[in-house]
């Protein structure tokens, strides 16, 4: 089977009822977003961090996985899938999805603020000022922050440069680090973007636009894969 990689941005999860800071100028469920995202955040007002988070892990708790989602777990019987995504939602995996590797994180795990490699999955739903790690160290939001090194970037470019077909949906490739992945695809890659916006695509690559929201683009892709399918 041939290697699949699909690479998604926030447009899969919007689907899904989950917003993001890009819909509102900066303003995140009327937070902004200075304020609950960078490490210097952290540093000022952990409480105020801490509560933002705790409230986007129950939305994502109330969410449920969206066509876009299922179709891609679906690919899975057909070929050989990877998922990277930009999103801290677990909606890949609650629509069957394996392989997936989440480049900014995981709003259902907690971190130790000493010891990047001491994870923990959140139980109760919250973390609260006072929990700390094995290692005596207050716990943090398992995400990446404005600011912060992307660890998984480099898994991501080897993940990228095995693919023979690539699906890019949901993001507008604007956003670096991340957006500098379709760059590490091989010269006969089969490149497909689905976004309702203007993506900037980089010239050098041939790559087919569909201008559509996630769930029709994956339909219309998933055709067109079952088409050279035969």
């Amino acid at each position: 089977m041939k290697n699949l990689v699909v690479f998604t941005g926030a447009g899969v999860s919007a689907e899904s009822g989950i917003r993001t800071f890009r819909d509102s100028d900066g303003l995140w469920e009327q937070y902004n977003i200075m304020d609950v995202a960078t490490p210097e955040a952290w540093k000022r007002q952990p409480e105020v961090v801490l509560e933002f988070y705790n409230a986007r892990r129950k939305q994502v708790l109330k969410a449920q996985p969206n066509l876009a989602h299922k179709i891609i777990a679906q690919l899975a019987s057909l070929y050989n899938v990877s998922i990277i995504t930009q999103n801290i939602d677990d909606l890949h995996e609650r629509a069957g999805s394996k392989n997936v590797l989440h480049l900014h994180g995981e709003v259902n795990k907690a971190r130790s603020c000493v010891d990047y490699n001491l994870l923990y999955d959140i139980t109760d739903g919250e973390i609260k000022w006072g929990d700390l790690c094995e290692r005596g160290s207050q716990l943090r939001p398992h995400v990446v922050w404005f600011g912060e090194a992307v660890p998984a970037m480099i898994p991501a470019e080897e993940i990228v440069s095995s693919a023979e077909i690539l699906i890019v949906v949901g993001t507008s490739l604007n956003v670096y680090p991340a957006a500098g992945l379709v760059s590490c695809t091989r010269r006969n890659c089969e490149i497909y973007l689905i976004d309702p916006g203007e993506p900037l695509i980089p010239h050098y690559l041939k790559i087919t636009w569909l201008k559509e929201n996630a769930s029709t683009g994956m339909k219309k892709v998933q055709a067109l894969l079952s088409k050279s399918l035969g």
